[in-house]
């Protein structure tokens, strides 16, 4: 392959040894738009990816319920990124492994791994982000320029969670046009923390439980906001976009999120083989169980839309952050994870309707404008 003379921009809170963005950087551009018009411009068939939500500024209420939540969930999430972390070494060996997570919310947990097999093993495992948009595929440049810098690269893709399965399918789809256009195989097995939509084949539990980077945007992502592909301000083969919020330094929590959960690694070590070996009796296989919720919960409101239903508790706190909610549908039985939903929800004035018949602690669910 020629050598790729794109270089991404160098962007991100995160420490350099933690992740490399291959991003390209376009925070002089201004394309943020207000929720109500982002949403009537997404329906009337503007791409999502070509413009980019208000970030979100949290309440002290609600940043304090991210810290309460960080320290109640921190060793689960230190148990879910081990037991991922061993799983990606005994499918691909640590030599030429190289991880990529999915920008934004596979970001943190990428470095988490990272972090896990260099406590455990002492490597040092490369790890870059990548953008991935629904519709639109993966960035084929970002994949390029690393085999551009890992000829032999054994890479496995991260992300934080599933939902419907979108970004499963998506990746499947991007490592089979790359190989048709580069001529090179692709590994599309997805590794993720937690897979309720049963359409991971590498996770950490399929138990839909709150992750707490999902509470929170750019300032939990490293100040990267979500990912841009919008031709306006981008050449074809370039890198994807994102903007990097330097301005909102002063409220960043992504490395003190990263550091807290590292320091449970030496604490978890007998759960992570518990837990390994609990995994070893399930079948893996995906079987969509989450799309088969999903599908009735689009039966039974009425919905013609699958794109207006996010279930999950990462999806629907996406859906209260970025969009504008029609309801939240929450399972009784898993109330008790939902501090930080409930509270958006009453800030927002959504409705919240109980709702048993899924695989997933909750749901969001779009207004259609």
């Amino acid at each position: 392959m020629n050598k790729p003379i794109l270089k991404p921009d160098k962007m991100g809170s995160y420490r350099p040894e933690d992740v490399i963005f291959l991003l390209r950087d376009i925070s002089h551009y201004q394309i943020e738009i207000d929720s109500e018009e982002k949403e009537k411009r997404i329906q009337s068939g503007t791409h999502y990816s070509e413009m980019l939500p208000v970030e979100y500024q949290p309440t002290e209420e609600y940043l304090s319920l991210f810290y309460n939540t960080l320290e109640q969930y921190s060793k689960r999430v230190a148990i879910a990124a081990g037991v991922v972390a061993e799983q990606i070494k005994e499918r691909n060996g640590l030599e030429n492994l190289v991880l990529v997570s999915l920008a934004r919310a596979g970001t943190p947990i990428g470095i988490l791994i990272k972090r896990y097999l260099a406590f455990k093993y002492e490597v040092d495992i490369p790890h870059y982000s990548i953008s991935i948009i629904r519709g639109r595929g993966f960035d084929a440049t970002a994949i390029d320029y690393i085999f551009d810098q890992h000829a032999q690269a054994k890479i496995q893709f991260i992300d934080g969670w599933t939902g419907k399965g979108a970004i499963t399918s998506e990746l499947d789809q991007s490592c089979m046009a790359y190989k048709e256009s580069r001529g090179k195989e692709l590994d599309s097995s997805l590794s993720v923390l937690a897979d309720p939509g049963h359409c991971a084949s590498i996770y950490g539990t399929r138990d839909d439980f709150l992750i707490p980077s999902a509470c929170l945007n750019s300032t939990v992502s490293g100040l990267v906001s979500r990912t841009v592909l919008n031709y306006d301000i981008l050449a074809e083969n370039d890198f994807h976009g994102a903007k990097y919020y330097k301005e909102l330094e002063g409220a960043d929590v992504s490395n003190l999120y990263v550091d807290t959960i590292t320091k449970e690694f030496g604490h978890v070590h007998n759960e992570i083989i518990e837990e390994l070996e609990r995994l070893r009796k399930e079948d893996p296989t995906p079987s969509w169980e989450g799309m088969k919720s999903v599908e009735l919960i689009q039966e039974r409101f009425g919905i013609h839309n699958t794109n207006f239903i996010k279930p999950g508790v990462g999806e629907t706190t996406r859906v209260l952050l970025r969009r504008v909610p029609w309801k939240i549908l929450v399972n009784p039985e898993k109330s008790s994870d939902l501090t930080h939903i409930l509270m958006l929800a009453q800030e927002r004035n959504v409705p919240i309707e109980e709702y048993e018949d899924m695989s997933y602690s909750c749901c969001g669910i779009i207004k259609e404008l």
